[in-house]
């Protein structure tokens, strides 16, 4: 079986491949400065929860982190409790997306195996729509290449800016109100973070396919996807967990499978 981890700025998430599916998931709060030994130990306690453990059924770690501290850490981590090396997404690693691009070696790896896992799903063109910390744009060409995108201030991150520098605004749930036109504070908040984002992503995806003069399909995931895709007709599928699906493809191109 294959661990798949997803290592964000805000949230990592854990996956557990059987037989090529995603049989077990979870989520926890991504802390920098966690050591190995922690992370372990939050591990073995998600794994436990299933009959698994570090030494019997986890034959495979696949690893795509833009957190350089946590990337270090979840390495030693799998070697010194898996006895094995993961497959980290970085420069050299099979991927099977080639990167057309200024500077390959920019481009974070969730966005690759997103592109990746949306190809592999429903070809090209394509348009990834991450919602994370970021909301992140990738595009996919016909071809199966990446060839660029964009990333805008995720819905968390908007609303955290709200409250930290206008000290009137509260901090709010984020969910869609019951109008566009807020009637009183918190409803305006939420109309401006949540119909804002989605006219962001309406107006992107408009503007991508006029520079492709094609007509991409559009995947959306990430954590605050759920809230967004419901309100446009211009999201084609909603993947929740591309990420570690790209991860189980990235795995098989360079460990075999994921049995």
């Amino acid at each position: 079986m294959l661990l798949a981890i997803d290592v964000g700025n805000t949230e990592t998430v854990l996956g557990v491949f059987k037989g090529g599916q995603l049989t077990w998931h979870w989520r926890m709060a991504t802390v920098r400065d966690r050591t190995a030994d922690e992370l372990a130990l939050m591990f073995g306690g998600f794994l436990e929860q299933h009959g698994l453990s570090f030494t019997k059924q986890v034959t495979g770690v696949a690893i795509a982190s833009g957190v350089p501290s946590v990337s270090v850490a979840l390495r030693d981590m799998t070697e010194r409790y898996f006895h094995f090396s993961p497959i980290v997404v970085e420069p050299g690693v099979k991927t099977g997306i080639p990167i057309l691009i200024d500077n390959p070696r920019e481009v974070g790896p969730d966005r690759v195996v997103n592109s990746l896992a949306a190809f592999a799903a429903y070809g090209g063109p394509s348009i990834v729509v991450d919602f994370g910390t970021a909301t992140n744009f990738d595009v996919v060409s016909a071809k199966g290449e990446y060839i660029g995108g964009a990333i805008a201030p995720g819905i968390q991150i908007s609303a955290e800016s709200l409250t930290s520098r206008a000290a009137r605004l509260p901090r709010i749930e984020i969910v869609a109100p019951k109008a566009v036109i807020g009637k009183n504070t918190i409803d305006a908040m939420q109309s401006g973070l949540v119909w804002g984002t989605v006219s962001e992503i309406e107006g992107m995806i408009e503007r991508i396919e006029e520079e492709l003069e094609a007509e991409p399909t559009v995947v959306a995931t990430g954590g605050l996807a759920e809230v967004i895709v419901p309100l446009t007709d211009m999201v084609d599928h909603h993947e929740p967990w591309l990420t570690l699906e790209g991860l189980r493809l990235v795995f098989e191109r360079n460990a075999g499978s994921d049995e």
